[in-house]
């Protein structure tokens, strides 16, 4: 991955939620870089901090810490990569979407707008819902306006998107650069810490490579068999690939689609793992809980023309290409 050319060695890029899974991931690009990445972040007591553990990291914060911070430093922050949030798409307490996923990035949006400082945070192809909307990263004021998320972390993102686009449209103060990527699902290293949160990909390898059986949702939805749910997989290493590319391209600017352009199976999901591992998979499959088949994303697939014609040409990690390098990972042999 090439360095980021627009950006000096004596930058400031902060990094929010930077010992989280996509974050950690960006901190470790930006260091690499030479660049001085400041992290912020709650780490608690668990072994988050392993995320981050080989990162040459300039400074480290609270987010409770983050405002006062920001003023300190506001003429040497060159850019702020905003991937902070409360992402359990089964999280209840819709206050917290409200101060961790919108209030949070109003604020960085507002002064990221006031200190010319260039901004990327993180959308999710949650926004779509059930995809009646279809997929396409159209940043227009009545498209953002048709989502119809399934549950409140996806309203919390569409929220901020449609906030960024009406300050836009209204000509009020924005950063110079700024750019909304909408993830779709991503799996990669660096997830354990969400537990129940994990990529699919995630969660079944131990179980694969252990040889034991592997359980999915029954489809309870007749235009999809069992295990015939799709989903858009995209590999961790490609969005932080986008990262740097935005970073690199200051002039680039939008809402944008990060996912692979091709909806695969989670029985093609076990294939690939199983093929990584060298065993021949055991699948289970069990009802939808109740509560979450409302919700329930039965298919997603990215529309990544207006990405492609900004300029990003890299090529995805297929499902297989992008598993076995995970697996690889693990095992520390890639």
């Amino acid at each position: 991955m090439p360095a980021v050319q627009t950006l000096s060695g004596d930058d400031l890029i902060v990094v929010t939620g930077g010992a989280g899974f996509i974050g950690s991931h960006i901190v470790g690009h930006l260091a690499e870089a030479g660049l001085r990445v400041v992290i912020s972040d709650f780490l608690r007591s668990g072994d988050k901090w392993r995320n981050i553990a080989s990162a040459q990291l300039h400074d480290v914060l609270r987010p409770d810490m983050l405002s006062e911070w920001l003023e300190r430093h506001r003429d040497k922050v060159a850019a702020v990569v905003h991937m902070g949030a409360i992402s359990s798409t089964t999280e209840m307490d819709v206050d917290r979407f409200v101060a961790n996923n919108i209030r949070l990035s109003i604020d960085l949006w507002e002064w990221c707008g006031a200190n010319e400082t260039r901004f990327i945070y993180a959308s999710s192809a949650a926004t779509y819902g059930d995809g009646a909307a279809g997929f396409s990263d159209d940043q227009s004021p009545a498209a953002l306006a048709a989502l119809r998320p399934l549950n409140a972390y996806g309203w919390s993102k569409n929220v901020v998107d449609r906030r960024v686009v009406d300050d836009l449209v209204r000509g009020r103060p924005s950063p110079p650069q700024w750019a909304g990527l909408k993830f779709f699902n991503v799996y990669g290293l660096n997830e354990t810490h969400k537990g129940d949160m994990q990529s699919v990909i995630c969660k079944i390898y131990p179980i694969v490579k252990a040889g034991d059986t592997v359980t999915l949702f029954k489809s309870h939805n007749p235009r999809y068999r069992d295990g015939g749910q799709l989903r858009d997989f995209v590999y961790v290493k490609d969005c932080v690939a986008t990262v740097g590319w935005l970073l690199q391209n200051p002039k680039v600017t939008g809402l944008f689609n990060v996912g692979t352009g091709a909806a695969r199976s989670f029985l093609d999901v076990v294939d690939a793992v199983g093929a990584a591992v060298g065993h021949s998979p055991k699948i289970r499959f069990i009802d939808t809980p109740v509560e979450l088949r409302d919700k329930y994303q039965y298919f997603t697939q990215a529309d990544v023309t207006k990405l492609r014609a900004a300029g990003f040409h890299q090529p995805f990690h297929s499902l297989e290409e992008g598993v076995r390098d995970f697996v690889h990972s693990q095992r520390g042999i890639g």
